[in-house]
């Protein structure tokens, strides 16, 4: 399907041009009066800092065993893998640092925290063009060690810091959260560029601002939220792993839930709290999921984006998790969603098709009830500049030597891998095995060293199976003088790892399941200065895309997966050079400086789109009331689906609840109203259902046919067109119908249509646009039919019949009205609403199927609509007849999201909203009190 197709590689700019673009974007967006505040707000579940406060608190509380995890920040466990940008287990050097002068206050040690440099490296380099604000958790509070140096640096040792105990929430003082922003506010800047300046203000100019803005949370709330629904839950669910795979004990899924939705909440009351008028809000990962849906209810014209650092799964993976409609809803809640990879936008997409039953949009967003969320995708880079400054470091070279030496007359293969399920060490172990008994020729000439780090919590059965699995291999093909396979289970140090990677002939790195992989990019730099050494890369990883110049495999295809370790320990010095070329380039110009940029660009396009436009408002309780009770004669106008009723999977079963039907009872029940049902359905639905309704007026068929209020008869507007295009069109529709499983066609007497919703969401939604391009590029050309798109659903009918003409009958005939209730969700609805944009200037849009009402300040003249017309003799005439509404008196009313594209001027959210605005209504003419 080329709705699946991946889409081309996009054209790579380079920070200087991102940046201009970003510029021009911004000055296009104030040019048009769009308010933009020059700030950018980052919720991220760390803020990048580690900080002890200087007293004496209660023994630590007890860590709690954990499983299979992703990557944590900090760890429970100190250890000293090198600070690189792709660093995510915080090294000692972290710890070791100084901590900040006592000069501004004596309460807090603070140094930054490592772990996921590259995202906030891209974060932190944006201040040199915006002002900034940087939302996130503080993470454990420990007690700071009582030896400290005269100038407030700790002299304990890493060790010794990390069995200093825990500070419990509660017992911060509010003094010291004060005292502990002031620290943030006057040295964070300063610590974060300390060491390896993370980004060069553009010109020498100073650069912007950064805030910070710590959120303190309850302990037992934190933690259930990232050891618990974060790391049991999510995280093995986005590496295509479910929670029973990695528990040790029995999982639940839903286990502590309550705990996360309490994190996100507080976390978007944080962002509420900072946010101003005209911010950009980029919140991170699978931490925050619900955050942007609850900024949206609190915020609803702020610009947020939402990037998903990890691999997103497909929907058949995703829907096994219970809680998936929340965690999509509070998604959806963003204008913008950005993923790695291309693969994970449209897996997220389908989720949202199939799970939740939402739409695309032609442009690839999600419509949720008229709220559009765009879908993109970008992958994260490292900081090339940081990484060649640490390259240069005076200890590399000397391990260098001293591993060519070690290794002297053998190819070295590298591999350095955290020791978790999902990173692929056991499959690499095999396939180099493989290689070993398919290229005989190797044994004796080549080595692999693979070094994995210690996971977060221990994972025995694993590190026995890698264990054992290299014991095996060195039994099977080792000697006296030769080891195949050197495994060093620990963390090492900057120098040594950078030493590695610098001196290897092949880097092989093979996880089943990742995001962002920093080692393989790191690779490609560190090898720059050395051999040029080619790269096997996983298929299945974030960056991957970006870097199709590396031998990309399928890890659990140990053969393919041997063959290319054979491939690139024979390759041409000529090819290896070329490789290595492309990827430097591709490595050293998308950064992570680029992929911060490229944010705010992707979130500045967004504005001034449909899922940010104009914000409407929900309809305003007491001005509703007292128009409606100073009326002399009012006017109500329903849509049906989606409005009156919910939408239903089978339509048959859209039914009117009883509150429905006592709220149209009662309103038709008062002689000084006029109420119509202005529906798509057609008049053997409506009779049935509402049709014991006395005094209730309806038009069916989208205003093909109408009923007058305590008439019987229907009168069709179609009977003087032309209708022989339905022959032409039910043929179409059949031809798709055959090739659709699940949809079926529905003939009414003025209009035909085609329903998909029970086919396959994604393959109807791609039939549908087939059928739909069909119909306007060769039959609406030639025919007098407009072709329309609802939902789960392509109807044809004529030009001259809508419902925005039966609301200007209405209107016409009752001229004397001074009060208008329209309501409705829909495409079709939009041209009810266009009928009563009574009070617009001539150049405002009309329909074009009758001339716009003469418009004065003061009054409106109304021309005979062609509802009226068409149904009257050859020799009837009709005079213009001048109109008794007031501008405020119409309340035109869009059932749906604040934020969709609507001519109404209210909204409300949901049907049953309507329903009990009704009710409130009527029972003000009952003697009684408003129910709203």
């Amino acid at each position: 399907m080329d709705s699946f197709a991946e889409p081309q590689r996009r054209q790579e700019f380079t920070l200087p041009e991102v940046r201009e673009q970003v510029r021009r974007l911004e000055d296009e967006h104030r040019a048009k009066g769009i308010e933009l505040s020059g700030r950018i707000i980052h919720v991220c579940h760390y803020l990048p800092f580690h900080a002890s406060l200087k007293q004496q608190t209660s023994a630590a509380s007890s860590s709690q065993p954990g499983i299979l995890s992703p990557p944590q920040t900090p760890p429970t466990q100190l250890g000293d893998i090198p600070p690189s940008p792709s660093s995510e287990v915080p090294p000692a050097e972290a710890y070791q640092q100084s901590a900040l002068d006592k000069a501004n206050d004596d309460r807090w040690n603070v140094s930054v925290r490592y772990g996921h440099s590259a995202m906030v490296s891209g974060i932190v380099s944006l201040s040199s063009t915006h002002d900034e604000v940087f939302v996130g958790w503080t993470g454990d509070i420990h007690a700071a060690p009582s030896s400290t140096s005269i100038n407030g640096a700790s002299t304990a040792s890493p060790q010794a810091q990390a069995e200093t105990s825990r500070v419990p929430t509660k017992d911060i003082t509010d003094a010291d959260k004060e005292a502990y922003q002031r620290v943030l506010s006057s040295h964070g800047d300063k610590l974060l560029l300390k060491d390896d300046a993370i980004f060069q203000p553009e010109d020498g100019q100073p650069g912007k601002s950064i805030e910070y803005a710590p959120v303190w949370l309850d302990d037992k709330q934190a933690h259930g939220h990232y050891d618990g629904y974060c790391k049991q839950t999510l995280w093995p669910l986005f590496h295509y792993l479910l929670w029973q795979d990695v528990a040790t004990e029995y999982a639940s899924a839903d286990q502590h839930w309550a705990s996360y939705s309490a994190v996100n909440e507080a976390f978007a009351k944080a962002v509420e709290r900072v946010y101003k008028p005209g911010d950009l809000i980029w919140i991170h990962d699978y931490h925050l999921l619900l955050v942007p849906n609850l900024i949206r209810l609190a915020l609803p014209d702020a610009s947020v984006g939402l990037f998903v650092h990890t691999p997103f799964p497909s929907s058949e993976v995703f829907r096994c998790l219970p809680r998936r409609k929340e965690i999509l809803d509070g998604m959806l809640g963003a204008n913008l969603i950005c993923f790695q990879t291309y693969s994970y936008s449209r897996h997220f997409t389908s989720c949202c098709i199939r799970v939740c039953g939402y739409e695309s949009t032609a442009r690839g967003g999600i419509d949720v009830q008229g709220h559009v969320a765009s879908i993109a995708w970008c992958p994260v880079g490292v900081d090339a500049e940081r990484v060649k400054g640490d390259l240069a470091r005076p200890g590399i070279g000397p391990k260098l030597e001293a591993l060519r030496a070690l290794y002297e007359g053998k190819k070295i293969i590298v591999g350095r891998d955290k020791l978790d399920v999902v990173k692929g060490v056991v499959q690499k172990l095999r396939a180099f095995e493989k290689l070993l008994q398919d290229y005989p020729q190797w044994v004796g000439n080549v080595v692999l060293i693979q070094v994995t780090s210690p996971a977060l919590s221990d994972s025995p059965k694993l590190e026995r199976q890698v264990s054992e699995l290299v014991a095996h291999i060195n039994g099977e093909y080792g000697s006296l003088d030769f080891i195949p396979v050197h495994h060093y289970h620990q963390t090492i140090k900057k120098d040594e790892f950078y030493a590695l990677l610098s001196v290897a002939d092949l880097g092989v790195i093979t996880p089943l399941r990742d995001g962002m992989n920093t080692t393989s990019m790191e690779f490609v730099i560190a090898q720059d200065r050395t051999n040029k050494s080619p790269l096997v890369l996983s298929e299945f990883m974030g960056i991957s895309s970006n870097m199709s110049e590396a031998m990309q495999i399928n890890p659990w295809n140990l053969g393919e997966v041997a063959a290319a370790m054979h491939k690139g320990l024979t390759m041409g010095e000529t090819e290896k050079l070329e490789r290595h070329e492309k990827l430097y380039k591709v490595v050293t110009t998308h950064t992570s400086h680029t992929w911060g940029a490229h944010l705010a660009k992707l979130l500045l396009e967004q504005l001034g789109k449909s899922n940010l436009a104009r914000q409407t408002p929900f309809i305003p309780k007491g001005t509703l009331e007292r128009h409606y009770l100073s009326a002399k004669k009012r006017l109500f106008l329903f849509d049906y689906d989606g409005t009156l009723a919910p939408i239903v999977k089978v339509p048959s079963m859209a039914t009117p609840s009883d509150p429905t039907l006592e709220a149209l009872t009662r309103l038709t029940a008062d002689p000084k109203n006029l109420v119509y049902i202005i529906s798509g359905r057609d008049q053997a639905f409506l009779e049935q259902h509402l049709g014991h309704i006395k005094g209730l007026g309806m038009s069916a068929e989208h205003g093909g046919f109408i009923r007058e209020p305590g008439g019987s008869a229907w009168r069709n507007f179609t009977e003087n067109l032309d209708m022989g295009w339905m022959g032409e069109v039910l043929e179409i529709f059949k031809y798709y119908t055959e090739r659709t499983t699940g949809s079926q066609i529905e003939v009414k007497k003025s209009s035909i249509t085609w329903h998909y919703r029970s086919s396959d969401p994604e393959w109807g939604s791609f039939q549908c646009r087939q059928c739909q391009d069909l119909l306007e590029n060769n039959l609406a050309r030639k025919r007098p039919i407009e072709v329309l798109v609802g939902k789960k659903n392509l109807e044809v009918r004529p030009l001259a019949v809508n419902k925005g003409e039966i609301v200007k009958r209405i209107l016409y005939f009752n001229p004397d009205a001074d009060f208008v209730f329209c309501a409705g969700d829909d495409k079709t609805d939009e041209d009810m609403f266009r009928a009563l944009l009574l009070f617009q200037s001539p150049s405002s849009p009309t329909s074009p199927a009758s001339p716009a009402p003469a418009y004065t300040p003061s009054k409106v003249l109304m021309q005979p609509p062609l509802s009226v017309t068409l149904l009257a003799g050859r020799d009837a005439t009709f005079a213009p007849v001048e109109l008794a509404i007031e501008r405020e008196a119409v309340f035109t009313t869009a059932v749906g999201h604040s934020s969709k594209r609507t001519l109404a001027v209210w909204h409300v959210t949901t049907p049953e909203e309507v329903v009990e605005h009704m009710l409130g209504l009527v029972a003000l003419d009952d003697g009684g009190k408003s129910s709203l």
